[in-house]
């Protein structure tokens, strides 16, 4: 798990707050969603500290759809401040394409701050 700051697009304010949130390694989400895609179950919950779900795979097309049969998914997070999915395009035994939306996670500045013990310790 990562705590990073992200930036909150709200409408109607005139600048966003930047909170700080937790993210986990993707690493073990794709372990958790390769796990429930294992098991080919529906399933929705929390996981990580954010609501998920997966969705295995049907054999009747989606709607307007080119595709020959619905594939699996997963999702993971909160559009607009942190997502990640997999989906398994090319078939139930194929590696899934994956997306992430972290354009609002602020990136770290490389410039280091005192810790909070030494500047009480300097008084």
């Amino acid at each position: 798990m990562l705590t990073v700051r992200a930036k909150l697009v709200i409408p109607n304010y005139i600048s966003a707050p930047i909170v700080p949130i937790v993210i986990p390694d993707l690493n073990e989400v794709r372990r958790f969603a390769a796990e429930l895609h294992a098991k080919r179950k529906t399933w929705s919950g929390e996981a990580f500290g954010w609501q998920a779900e997966y969705t295995p795979s049907r054999k009747d097309p989606p709607l307007d759809s080119k595709m020959t049969f619905t594939p699996a998914d997963f999702c993971i997070g909160e559009s607009g401040i942190w997502f990640f999915s997999l989906m398994w395009e090319r078939g139930d035994s194929a590696k899934p394409v994956e997306f992430l939306d972290d354009k609002n996670i602020v990136k770290r500045t490389r410039r280091k701050t005192p810790s909070v013990a030494r500047k009480l310790r300097s008084r």
